[in-house]
């Protein structure tokens, strides 16, 4: 069976629209903001980060402009494009590759990010992923998540509905049961941290950390 891929748009035909409703509904610059602090938190000038599902490219280039060696990788061509486009894209290094299968070696990297990426992944998925991380991090080195965690009031359960009906239910259910830092947990990672929970259109957006051992 081909292995199952979702745009991070949840549909190719709203590529080019990511951009526009993740700013007009997620608090975009205060979420990318905040992971933005939290990843570069304690690193070194040069240090390697790898943005895992790094759609259009907005973080990824932040981190390259605060003196980061970043890698962005996706598996679609065409967000990758997009990002390739943008200010500052020239900083980052840009590759065409799955969470599942990171098109780099074993214990490179200070830092891997992934923001919006776990919830577009089924069960078996996310935890193929997560051991990808733990492969390509340094002993010592975090994996951040931004994504989307249990509703914690009647507004933010609605949205989290909503959101259910336009985005993968399968992918979304273990998050919406608040399993993230279990799941993170299981797959070998220490220090598990809820860093920030954001109130978002879509329900609510947990920021988390984690350490390699």
């Amino acid at each position: 069976m081909a292995e199952r891929y979702v745009p991070a748009a949840g549909s190719p035909a709203f590529t080019r629209l990511y951009d526009t409703v993740v700013a007009l509904t997620m608090r975009e610059a205060t979420f990318r903001g905040r992971l933005r602090a939290q990843v570069l938190d304690g690193l070194a000038p040069g240090a390697a980060v790898v943005d895992v599902g790094t759609g259009t490219g907005t973080l990824a280039i932040a981190l390259a402009a605060a003196g980061s060696e970043v890698i962005g990788v996706d598996g679609d061509p065409e967000v990758l494009a997009l990002a390739h486009a943008k200010p500052g894209a020239d900083a980052v290094q840009w590759r065409k590759g799955l969470a599942t299968a990171l098109p780099l070696p074993g214990a490179g990297a200070d830092r891997v990010v992934m923001s919006l990426l776990l919830h577009h992944l089924d069960p078996a998925g996310k935890r193929t992923a997560l051991a990808e991380a733990v492969r390509v991090l340094r002993p010592g080195g975090r994996l951040h998540v931004a994504d989307w965690g249990r509703p914690r009031d009647p507004l933010m359960r609605a949205a989290a509905r909503v959101l259910t009906r336009v985005d993968d239910a399968e992918g979304l259910r273990e998050h919406l049961e608040g399993a993230v830092p279990v799941l993170l947990a299981d797959a070998g990672f220490v220090a598990v941290a809820v860093h920030d929970r954001l109130r978002t259109g879509w329900g609510s957006l947990e920021l988390l950390s984690a350490l390699r051992p």
